[in-house]
């Protein structure tokens, strides 16, 4: 039986991997969204807050979890964030799963995710994306964004593998670093790559 193609689209904070993922979605691609998801699950009644507050407690309440509170707890904190890892990838890649059952049918599927090569999910795909664009206008779109430091983009970018690695693993890389039409087109013709 024939199933999707699958894209697993990745980049490092600030490179544009929404706006890519946004273009696929445009171009009528089935996107599963890792972050998205992995929002949902921590919102109010999910299953997993049962395990987050049992690991972080006090992390969580009515609203689902308070997400300050536990970035606290587990960012710059390797074992914390391990742990935290250890109880939201497997739902995830489980909801993964699920989505790919319901767009059997497609001939292609993107699975954006913030981590593929750090949580070592190339083998969940069949190529690799990686957005990328030079470090200054990286730079410039993380610090616009509301609440962050110079100090804060610094402690992501440490955590996250550096762009040239990314770029190094990928299949393919679509430069963000130009116009949005430029950009688009490039995401069109990867579409067009991918599906024929």
């Amino acid at each position: 039986m024939s199933r999707p193609y699958i894209l697993g689209l990745t980049g490092s904070i600030g490179m544009g991997k929404s706006t890519v993922a946004a273009m696929f979605a445009q171009l009528g691609v089935p996107v599963f969204d890792a972050d998205v998801e992995v929002h949902r699950m921590q919102g109010p009644s999910d299953a997993l807050l049962p395990a987050i507050e049992k690991a972080f407690p006090g992390t969580t309440g009515p609203l689902g979890v308070d997400r300050a509170k536990l970035g606290a707890m587990v960012f710059g904190n390797r074992h914390a964030m391990d742990r935290l890892e250890a109880i939201v990838h497997p739902a995830v890649g489980a909801a993964r799963q699920a989505f790919l059952i319901e767009h059997a049918g497609a001939k292609l599927v993107v699975f954006d995710l913030p981590l593929l090569f750090e949580a070592d999910l190339r083998r969940d795909v069949d190529g690799t994306l990686v957005v990328s664009a030079d470090a200054e206008t990286q730079r410039r779109r993380v610090l616009s964004r509301p609440g962050m430091t110079p100090e804060h983009f610094a402690a992501i970018l440490n955590y996250q593998l550096p762009d040239a690695d990314k770029r190094a693993r990928a299949d393919f890389v679509i430069d963000t670093g130009q116009s949005l039409e430029q950009t688009r087109a490039a995401v069109a013709g990867l579409v067009g790559k991918l599906t024929r």
